[in-house]
């Protein structure tokens, strides 16, 4: 059976369309967002200047990337670094509720010192 080639071009303009819409919805959240709050992390209390501003990200709180207040109630700053940290964490608790167990991981049964006991006494 014969594949039909995808159509390169169009992908590219579908993936270079994505990340200029992306880019300039950041831009606008984000540019709204340093105008609100101070230039300080709202995690590990790191400030901020125009030299390392590029550091500083906008986190959404509730991850919707799409729910931009214009007061900005959704929306903290953010260092590279806890940010990073926020959605790690995010990331494992969504992990995490998907097992009935809690863990992800279900509970070891295997008992290495079973048979200790009998391994130990002496003849």
């Amino acid at each position: 059976m014969l594949q039909k080639k995808p159509d390169s071009a169009r992908l590219d303009k579908i993936v270079a369309d994505a990340r200029r819409n992306a880019d300039q919805r950041e831009l606008g959240y984000r540019e709204r967002a340093l105008k609100i709050y101070p230039w300080v992390c709202g995690r590990c209390t790191r400030e901020f200047t125009l030299t390392n501003l590029s550091q500083l990200t906008v986190h959404h709180r509730n991850h919707n990337h799409s729910d931009n207040p214009p007061d900005g109630s959704n929306w903290e700053l953010l260092c590279l670094y806890c940010h990073d940290n926020e959605h790690s964490r995010y990331l494992e608790a969504d992990q995490q509720g998907t097992s009935g167990q809690g863990g992800g991981v279900a509970a070891a049964t295997h008992n290495p010192f079973a048979a200790l006991a009998g391994l130990i006494k002496k003849p």
